[in-house]
This record gives structure tokens, sequence and C-alpha cells, in this order.
């Protein structure tokens, strides 16, 4: 499933129907939440522009772009600011993904099921591990925590976990 910037929302009938059949039918094993860096999306949220009725849908990224505003401020140039948040929107989008009842359901099921986030080079055409792989619930916060770490945002800079639903 593609859309404008990866967003997974909970209200997203057509991203959720795609998940629940790959994942319930087609019983796949591995969700990958690829962002890009240079999204189109990602950068229009993060420089605040004003493009239309897309900008209701960028207001995720927006909120991604809040959430971690204080570490993004402290980065020097634009392209690291833009690349930054590509990376962390690509995390926070696979903890979306992780906080569906889809995703939950397969794994309170005893389903082998892994969601990963990753980041994709549109100019070497390297594929990037962001540090963001979860199998389980119990695995979620730790997992999300320790791929933060990695974007240099520590515990202590950061006070919202995601929120397990069963």
């Amino acid at each position: 499933h593609r859309n404008v910037a990866n967003v997974v929302i909970h209200t997203d009938l057509n991203c959720l129907s795609v998940m629940q059949y790959a994942i319930e039918v087609l019983k796949v094993e591995h969700v990958i939440v690829c962002g890009h860096y240079g999204c189109g999306g990602v950068i229009a949220a993060l420089n605040d522009n004003r493009y239309g009725l897309i900008d209701n849908w960028l207001r995720h990224v927006k909120d991604v772009r809040e959430r971690h505003g204080h570490h993004i401020s402290l980065l020097k140039d634009q392209k690291q600011k833009e690349d930054c948040l590509c990376e962390l929107n690509a995390i926070e989008q696979a903890i979306n993904v992780c906080q569906t009842t889809i995703v939950q359901d397969a794994w309170l099921r005893g389903q082998n099921l892994t969601v990963h986030a990753c980041i994709y080079g549109l100019k070497d055409g390297i594929l990037k591990d962001l540090g963001m792989s979860v199998s389980g619930l119990e695995e979620m916060n730790s997992n999300y925590l320790n791929a933060l770490a990695l974007e240099g945002i520590g515990v202590k800079d950061f006070t919202r976990l995601p929120r397990i639903v069963h």
C-alpha cells in the first residue's frame, strides 16, 4: 500500500483493508513501512507550507514533527532536518501499524508477524534499517525507544510512549 508520506491512520479503511487481507488471508510475516529521503509530503509538513486539501493528510506528519520538534530544531541544516523527519516519520508510522487492531489481534493469536521501519535513499539506492522491528506487544515500547535512541533522541527528551490496545 502506498500513499503520500507513508501515513498510517486508524480511520483509513483502504490502508486497513490492505493490511487485514495481507495479515489474515495471505499470512504475511513481515510488514515494512519504508519511507524515502526527499519525500515531498514530509518536506511539506516540515516547512509548514499550505497546499490545500493535502494539508489535512499531512497534519499527521506535522504531529510527528511537533512530537520531535526539539530534536529536529537542533540539527544544523535543512537537509539534515528533512532526512531526520523522513526517518522519524517511518518509525512513527510503523508504531501506528503496530497499534492497529489487525496487528495486535494477530499477535494475540500467536501469529508470526514482525513490523519494520526502514528508509530508502533515492540517490544512492541504499535501504537503511531504522532499528525499529516489533514482533509482539511486549516489544513495542522498548524497540520504539531503541529506534529513537539511534536517532539521537533520549528517553528524557520524550514523554509519550505508544499505547498498547487490547
